[in-house]
């Protein structure tokens, strides 16, 4: 556990801030790596023999649910004339053009042209397909090198299902680069910004691990007076009850994911956890698509929760909104000025952003260079310059 005294900076060092700054790589032109699964849909958002237009870091994507229930995934456009094809037809476990009527396979083949005269040349692949996964009512795309989709890691959320539980879910967009949603999470030395929502709170740092994938902090949450919204009291340690006791905070950012469990103090159990996902949405990735499973332990009395429910979902609404306040004003001045110009001074913000730097790759590389691979770049595209796709 490192130690989380005030002031230690293990990243210090004699060189002027502006020579360290300069040291390392911009942290908002570092991609995030496309070897991962991310949620681009909640699954009720496709229904059956529909289409759905995600998209990821810039990529369209074309969702469609077959017939047989199965979701699928591939390029969002024709092969023909370039049309999305989530405009698209859902015939079976096939996608059909809204425009020629071509038809696509799940795997992103062309399984027919209607009008083609025999002896014709037909296209021999069609669009890129990608990997996907349903669970926790969303719909995740590897949108990664394809070899890497059954061997990369996967969430695991056993609350997510147990009776002992319910699931709040959350599918928000926030204009600002993924890495300032991390940070803001992460750091609960913000507090004073929902002073409004959860009265006076003095976070207090208990230590925190790192590594080259992750960073997970522990902090102890102690009430100081002030007026709270009344979901805050019910979803904390506080609970139905009324009990005032501290809470103990876990954060997590295990890349390229995040997570949240807060536990009152001499519990065993979480009153609840959060997993997030940050999800870029446009190629330059100042856009991020927020999803997150808010999983509530339910209370000894039967229908407490339910009741309460209205109540904890405006308070969760009334956080995120003030946070998104803040992350998109981040990114702003990012903008305006064309580089990061913060003077972080807390170690494991420090720490959180070797670890999303480390393991994202440039947005920018060199002129005239391929992509690195899980860059940025769209793949298949040198494939479909000879006329294939990128992908199988």
């Amino acid at each position: 556990m490192t130690d989380a005294r005030p002031g230690t900076d293990r990243h210090s060092t004699d060189r002027p801030a502006a020579d360290r700054r300069a040291a390392v790589a911009d942290l908002r032109r570092i991609g995030i790596n496309r070897d991962h699964w991310y949620p681009v849909a909640r699954s009720r958002n496709v229904p059956k023999e529909r289409t759905f237009a995600a998209v990821f870091a810039g990529e369209r994507i074309a969702l469609y649910r077959g017939r047989s229930g199965r979701v699928y995934a591939l390029e969002d456009r024709c092969a023909h004339r370039q049309v999305p094809l989530s405009m698209g037809v859902v015939e079976g476990d096939a996608l059909r053009c809204c425009y020629h009527a071509w038809a696509y396979r799940g795997n992103g083949h062309i399984s027919q042209i209607p009008y083609l005269p025999k002896g014709c040349e037909r296209p021999p692949r069609g669009v890129a397909s990608y990997p996907v996964r349903e669970a926790y009512g969303l719909v995740f795309v590897f949108p990664g090198d394809p070899d890497k989709a059954e061997s990369a890691p996967f969430p695991v959320l056993p609350e997510f299902a147990a009776a002992s539980h319910r699931t709040m879910t959350f599918s928000r967009t926030v204009r600002c680069h993924y890495s300032f949603m991390h940070e803001n999470l992460l750091d609960m030395n913000h507090q004073f910004l929902h002073r409004g929502v959860l009265g006076r709170i003095q976070p207090e740092l208990l230590g925190y691990e790192s590594g080259p994938r992750f960073v997970e902090a522990r902090y102890l949450f102690v009430p100081a007076g002030g007026r709270k919204d009344r979901g805050a009291g019910l979803l904390s340690a506080e609970g139905i009850g009324g009990k005032d006791r501290p809470d103990v905070v876990t954060i997590r950012t295990e890349y390229p994911y995040q997570t949240l469990r807060d536990v009152p103090e001499g519990a065993e159990l979480p009153a609840f956890s959060l997993w997030a996902a940050y999800v870029p949405e446009d190629a330059e990735q100042r856009t991020n698509h927020a999803y997150g499973l808010l999983m509530i332990a339910k209370p000894p009395v039967p229908g407490v929760l339910h009741l309460a429910w209205p109540l904890i979902r405006r308070f969760t609404e009334r956080v995120f909104a003030q946070d998104r306040m803040a992350v998109e004003a981040e990114q702003r001045a990012w903008d305006e000025q064309g580089e990061d110009r913060n003077h972080e001074v807390f170690p494991l913000i420090l720490d959180v952003r070797e670890v999303l730097r480390s393991n994202g790759v440039p947005l920018d590389p060199p002129a005239g260079a391929p992509a690195a691979p899980g860059s940025g770049g769209r793949p298949g595209a040198v494939a479909e310059a000879n006329g294939s796709t990128g992908r199988g």
